[in-house]
Parts: structure tokens; sequence; C-alpha cells
């Protein structure tokens, strides 16, 4: 994976709980980072034909690991097209450079 393809800007977002002193809980977004990726989305190409039996998933991301972040199926991806939640993350090649995420497209009620 080349910087070059690597052209979309991405917000790693996670979802915090916050209690205020009357007791009240509200949920707030978390940037954890935002970071340069590839994405990818669905086609009918082979690739994305063995996916779709299992997975939902609307789109492909695939970026380098972020030091001292642990990527999770809680958190959301966020970019100029929309908001995405995460459905899998997997590390490619299982060599701790990169990381690779389907996601789902969230839409809004409405």
């Amino acid at each position: 994976m080349s910087f070059g393809k690597m052209n979309t800007f991405i917000d790693v977002i996670e979802t915090v709980t916050i209690k205020d002193p009357e007791g009240f809980s509200t949920e707030i977004d978390n940037i954890v980072a935002s970071i340069k990726a590839y994405r990818e989305g669905r086609h009918g190409t082979e690739m994305w034909a063995n996916r779709a039996a299992f997975s939902e998933a609307t789109d492909l991301f695939r970026f380098r690991c972020i030091p001292g972040v642990t990527v999770t199926t809680t958190m959301h991806i966020a970019c100029e097209d929309g908001r995405f939640e995460i459905t899998s993350v997997e590390d490619v090649k299982g060599r701790g450079m990169y990381i690779e995420v389907l996601a789902k497209e969230v839409k809004p009620s409405g």
C-alpha cells in the first residue's frame, strides 16, 4: 500500500458516556485519531463477492497502524462522505503495519 492510494482523510471515533452532577448520562464523540486511509466501496469484484456471504459491510478502509491505539468494533469512522460503523478489524498479513476495517454506512433515520 503506497501513500498515493491513501487519499481519504478519516477520523477514528469512539463514543464516551459522561455523567453530569445530577446523574444524567450524555454520549459524546471522542476523536481517537485523524489519519489518511485507502477507501474502497463495495462493488462486483471477486474479493467483495467472497465477503458478501457473511458481511453487511459497505466499505473497506485500510490505514497504517496507530501506535498506542487499538481499533475495535465499538468505534466509528467519519469521512467527508458520511459516518461508518466498524463491523470487523483485521491486521493485514499479521505484520502490525496496516489495519483493514470493514464498515457499514450509518444512514440517519427520518
